[in-house]
């Protein structure tokens, strides 16, 4: 077996992973900007959320599937698309493999500061992220001018994860959190948590006319497209003249993966379970 520190980048093979389908939000950015990729998708659903797990559970997952990608996938390098499973793991994926791009995403903390007038930021994420100190250090870096209001959203992830954006689940937690943010006049909200991407315009309802929603998908795109040196057409005809390059892979239910896929970013391609 490949030992971690002699892995060779093989090819323009670039893997995604989350703990479900919440990764998809980052997947549709990086198609965009990386239109010539062939992407793996790896969507970990029979054991999400990790939102609501151990770290130690987290780290393992993690893990276990940054090997398959290298090494089944082949993949050159990796974007980690779950803030709870960059917050807890990427640090020591890096010491393990220190020759592979690994991308992760944090909420876009430093964006909302600049966007806020009040100086009110919401971060809406899972109470994995928030409580995990590479989220505090993020906030002494970047907020000490700023109130940084940590708004965990126990559930919310699950819930979307099922499918029905517009369950009753999903609204009733929406309606919670975003009532918290509301309370607490935050006028600028950064959504951590790739699921909650989906919800995007709910969210928007919910919080009201001038609260500013931060993403930080195009941002993780860019930096895995500098970082990876990968061939962009970004802004360009040519990304809607390449045909998608996509594996979808799950541990969960491969008819829900796909679709969601499909209706959430109009994929065809059929997905694919495996035990890792």
């Amino acid at each position: 077996m490949t030992r971690p520190s002699e892995y060779q980048a093989p090819s323009n093979i670039i893997g995604v992973f989350d703990s479900g389908v919440g990764g998809l939000s980052v997947l549709k950015s990086l198609r965009l900007w990386m239109p010539q990729a062939h992407f793996i998708y790896f969507a970990d659903s029979g054991h999400a959320p990790y939102g609501e797990r151990l770290d130690d559970y987290v780290l393992d997952r993690s893990r276990r599937i940054t090997q398959h990608l290298l090494q089944a996938g082949g993949c050159q390098g990796i974007v980690i698309a779950c803030n709870t499973a960059t917050a807890v793991a990427v640090q020591q994926l890096r010491t393990e493999w220190p020759k592979v791009p690994l991308i992760g995403v944090e909420p876009g903390v430093k964006p909302a500061v600049a966007a806020s007038i009040n100086k009110r930021i919401g971060v809406m994420a899972t109470t994995a992220t928030l409580r995990h100190p590479r989220f505090q250090a993020l906030v002494l870096a970047h907020a000490s001018a700023a109130q940084v209001i940590a708004q965990p959203c126990p559930g919310l992830a699950l819930a979307i994860e099922q499918g029905d954006l517009q369950s009753v689940e999903v609204k009733r937690l929406l309606d919670q959190y975003c009532a918290q943010l509301r309370d607490k006049d935050a006028d600028t909200v950064v959504l951590g948590c790739t699921h909650y991407a989906f919800v995007h315009d709910q969210i928007a309802e919910q919080l009201g006319y001038g609260v500013r929603i931060i993403d930080t998908a195009e941002a993780v795109a860019k930096q895995a497209t500098r970082l990876l040196n990968a061939p962009t057409s970004k802004g360009s005809t040519a990304e809607t003249q390449v045909a998608p390059s996509i594996e979808l892979l799950t541990t969960g239910h491969e008819e829900q993966l796909q679709h969601i896929a499909q209706t959430w970013l109009g994929l065809t391609q059929t997905a694919r379970k495996i035990s890792v």
